[in-house]
């Protein structure tokens, strides 16, 4: 149920070291306002409904299906979220779940701890984030890394929720020098590539980034075209890995992480422990016909990827069937989810699948 598609002998030894291991799950949730350009994303049908996307995934992964919920789950242009994938492994193996806020327009239904962050501006602008900022939540991302670590866990899923996200990762790994155009993933069914590289292109432009390509300042990049999720996540997976084991549960945006991660090793001379840590994801983002995520990872080099085998072919709610037609794909760390269900209870498609559609059956109910 979990293929490696890059680095096989140490994705295979990850595997290998945390099969049978026990995990839990933290949830870094920002907000970028590229989100909110028409088109730009599938995470919430209209501009208004995506600015409530992280907050309300987070009150689900944490609460579950309820009857009258704060922030409801956005209508989305296919699909169903993928926080039901989340949640529904998170429940049936009792994962504690941590919730950080990295940067979000408004307080959390939830509790969640405040990495005392701001929501980014749109990555076109080429001043996203004020430096102050991206320097406070590094920091953060090595002190909660650094508290995650004291946990009994043997590693932690490292998952996100960021609307427009893989728009800031192909910036991130664009400004760190890694060809990444044409090859990152999003929501859509096909990817809007064009319109992804033209805000891109803009961002560095006006950040007067574009002429010094690859960049020596990864601080100054997220601050230029990142996002907030970014340099917290990588801060809490270098020092995790110090001592335990890390899954970045994404796809293209963890894959950005990881690159952040090396960058920041190198320019700051922070050690961490490269062995420890995998980017874990679903198959319908690592086969995505209209992206290439493992030639990206083969391009950042060093990175084991790793994927879920999970199949909604034969799901009886329509709603998860369009997941093969490559709709929503990944998110709310859903295929980092399934990977640790299959090395903590060893589950197959039939317990996945089984699992996802009666939790399904209980948000029918409830609405």
């Amino acid at each position: 149920m979990i293929h490696v598609y890059t680095q096989e002998k140490q994705g295979n030894e990850w595997l290998r070291r945390y099969r049978g291991a026990s995990a839990a799950l933290a949830c870094v949730l920002g907000f970028t306002e590229t989100g909110l350009i028409p088109g730009i994303s599938a995470a919430g049908s209209t501009p208004q409904a995506r600015r409530y996307t992280a907050i309300a995934d987070a009150e689900f992964l944490y609460n579950g299906p309820q009857p009258q919920p704060q922030y409801p789950l956005p209508p989305l242009q296919a699909g169903a979220s993928p926080v039901f994938i989340s949640r529904a492994v998170v429940e049936a193996l009792a994962l504690p779940i941590y919730l950080f806020n990295a940067g979000l327009p408004q307080l959390p239904s939830v509790p969640t701890i405040d990495l005392g962050g701001t929501a980014a501006q749109c990555l076109s602008l080429g001043y996203a984030l004020e430096l102050a900022t991206v320097k406070h939540l590094w920091a953060q991302g090595i002190l909660w890394g650094e508290q995650l670590a004291r946990q009994p866990q043997d590693y932690i899923i490292l998952g996100e929720c960021v609307v427009g996200g893989t728009t800031t990762a192909l910036a991130v790994l664009t400004g760190l020098g890694i060809a990444a155009a044409g090859k990152v993933n999003s929501s859509h069914p096909v990817c809007n590539h064009a319109q992804k590289w033209t805000l891109v292109k803009s961002g560095l432009q006006r950040a007067h980034l574009w002429d010094k390509i690859p960049l020596q300042d990864p601080l100054a990049l997220i601050a230029a075209v990142g996002d907030p999720m970014q340099i917290a996540v990588a801060g809490m997976a270098i020092a995790l890995s110090r001592s335990k084991g890390v899954l970045l549960a994404g796809g293209t945006q963890m894959l950005a992480v990881y690159a952040l991660m090396q960058a920041l090793g190198k320019v700051f001379e922070i050690a961490w422990q490269p062995e420890e840590v995998a980017v874990g994801t679903t198959r319908w983002v690592a086969e995505d016909p209209t992206g290439n995520t493992v030639e990206l990872a083969r391009l950042i080099g060093g990175v084991p990827l790793l994927a879920t085998k999970l199949s909604f072919k034969n799901s009886r709610y329509p709603q998860l069937q369009v997941y093969e037609q490559g709709y929503v794909k990944e998110g709310v760390a859903a295929g980092g989810c399934c990977i640790a269900a299959c090395l903590m209870q060893y589950w197959h498609q039939a317990q996945l699948l089984q699992t996802i559609e009666t939790l399904l059956d209980r948000y029918s109910q409830s609405c």
